[in-house]
């Protein structure tokens, strides 16, 4: 099931490399062409080195099912390069200059894949610790990073072809009612995750989780009418 879902992710992105080669043509005056070209490109390839990023974390678990490495050698690439890898790739998306319409698509495809980097995190836990709990955070976080992205390609799709609009605050507006419940979903994910990692300890952790509940409360407000 957990392969699966992963591999789904990575459907999506290769759907990304398709839809971020043509972008530049949705833009009729020659710099903004240009400049779309570019970000469609980089917007790609951020897609593709995930992609390309969570291939490799699974081949590395096959050969040490195999017995080709050792648990030690896997745990080591795990958390010295794979972790650290990704959170490079993360960073690259502060770096994208997208264009207005386009900017909403990108913070769900960095949400995505900043909890796609959590769900391995939990993933790397279950095979050091054998900790189940830590499997089914995996799992949850896994599918959470697949609707995510579902909504990232949904809003870039929309863009791309002219059809998603902006208010004076320049907030997205849902085109569809299957949308606008999608974004209430996920701002309840974004919830539920804080009370995961923040609720019920110390007074600076109540605060941390105060200030995630009204990030996902913000985010929600960005993204409906």
């Amino acid at each position: 099931m957990k392969k699966n879902k992963k591999q789904n992710i990575t459907i999506t992105a290769i759907a990304i490399l398709i839809i971020g080669a043509i972008i530049a043509y949705n833009y009729s005056a020659d710099q903004t062409k240009q400049r779309g070209f570019q970000f469609g490109n980089e917007l790609s390839q951020i897609q593709k080195d995930v992609a390309e990023l969570q291939t490799k974390f699974y081949s590395e678990k096959i050969q040490w099912e195999e017995g080709d490495i050792t648990k030690e050698e896997l745990l080591k690439y795990y958390e010295e390069e794979h972790v650290t890898k990704f959170k490079e790739i993360i960073s690259r998306y502060d770096g994208l200059d997208a264009p207005e319409s386009f900017e909403s698509s990108v913070e769900l495809f960095k949400i995505s894949s900043e909890t796609q980097l959590q769900s391995d995190i939990e993933y790397i836990k279950w095979i050091a610790d054998g900790d189940e709990l830590a499997k089914i955070r995996s799992d949850t976080q896994i599918q959470e990073a697949y609707e995510y992205e579902n909504l990232g390609l949904t809003e870039f799709q929309l863009a791309k072809a002219g059809i998603v609009s902006f208010d004076k605050a320049d907030k997205f507006t849902p085109t569809d009612n299957v949308l606008k419940q999608k974004v209430i979903q996920i701002s309840e994910n974004m919830k539920n995750k804080c009370d995961l990692e923040f609720k019920n300890e110390s007074d600076e952790i109540e605060i941390e989780w105060f200030n995630c509940i009204n990030e996902a409360e913000k985010w929600k407000k960005d993204h409906l009418p």
